[in-house]
């Protein structure tokens, strides 16, 4: 494999489809909940991206001075594009079909990435450019967050162990090399137009707080909805048994995660690998199919 630079890697849009038709509702065997906690992904994503790319759309200016970022910023939000529409397909063709109508829920997940997250500042006297900042901030550190994410899930063996659906698997997969891969890309447009430590710690804690609560709600949801579950609702327990049998990401994991991120002198390019995404992204059946990987 050619030389990495893992602080600039090369950051291309993959068109990739998936094939839903023989994924089941509960795509980890015997799990239904652990299958739901990490279904949230697919509630939050479509609206989340979205929102990302319009955001950017906004920073672009910004950051026109610099070349390099500039490119790399088109590419994040391309990317970006393909991840809510491949996890839109989950929602419309995986859980509507079988039964499991997640509509309600994102509506109000849209709502919230549209009214409070949206243009207009939400105290009075914030000027548009100072939101727009604070949003750029919050991105950064979600992208933290889902850059770890990717990098756990590329290694999560636990999962091939217990079973689960290879087509889930490969779009988990292929969305976290991703965000692996362009993982630098978020903190250095927060760096470029913004900088300062206060306002990153900030700006991380108004996700980091939501986190554990959109996980919580979102899976209650999908436990109540799910037609073939009767008065089953996550519990601690379900939780603990997730993490312990390595379905799931644990509290310590996250909290690691969030402590290198509050460094002074953190940076993406010191997180994860990137190589270890190329490879991954080489060999995904899906990027396979679309022309991306090796033959």
């Amino acid at each position: 494999m050619s030389e990495i630079d893992e602080r600039h890697p090369v950051i291309t849009p993959r068109r990739v489809k998936f094939d839903w038709a023989d994924t089941p509702l509960h795509w980890i065997p015997g799990e239904p909940v652990a299958t739901h906690f990490i279904n949230v992904l697919h509630l939050l994503l479509p609206a989340g991206e979205r929102w990302f790319v319009h955001v950017y759309k906004q920073a672009l200016p910004l950051v026109e001075d610099d070349e390099r970022l500039y490119r790399e910023v088109k590419g994040f939000m391309g990317q970006e594009a393909v991840h809510a529409y491949s996890h839109q397909g989950v929602l419309d063709r995986q859980m509507l079909a079988r039964g499991l109508d997640p509509r309600p829920l994102t509506r109000r997940i849209e709502w919230l990435f549209k009214r409070i997250l949206g243009d207009r500042p939400p105290l009075p006297g914030m000027s548009r450019r100072r939101w727009l900042k604070l949003r750029i901030g919050i991105i950064a550190g979600i992208e933290h967050y889902t850059a770890v994410l990717g990098q756990w899930i590329l290694d999560a063996r636990a999962l091939d162990g217990a079973g689960a659906d290879p087509t889930m698997l490969d779009l988990l997969r292929w969305h976290g090399a991703e965000e692996v891969e362009h993982r630098s890309v978020a903190f250095d447009v927060y760096e470029h137009v913004a900088g300062g430590y206060a306002q990153r710690v900030r700006s991380f804690f108004i996700g980091l707080i939501a986190m554990p609560l959109a996980v919580y709600a979102g899976a209650a949801y999908l436990c109540r909805a799910d037609p073939t579950l009767h008065g089953v609702r996550p519990r601690l327990r379900d939780y603990r048994r997730a993490v312990r049998r390595g379905l799931f990401p644990s509290n310590r994991f996250m909290i690691a995660a969030a402590r290198r991120y509050l460094r002074r002198d953190y940076h993406p390019s010191a997180e994860c690998s990137t190589r270890r995404a190329v490879a991954y992204l080489s060999t995904s059946p899906a990027a396979r199919a679309a022309g991306y990987g090796t033959s």
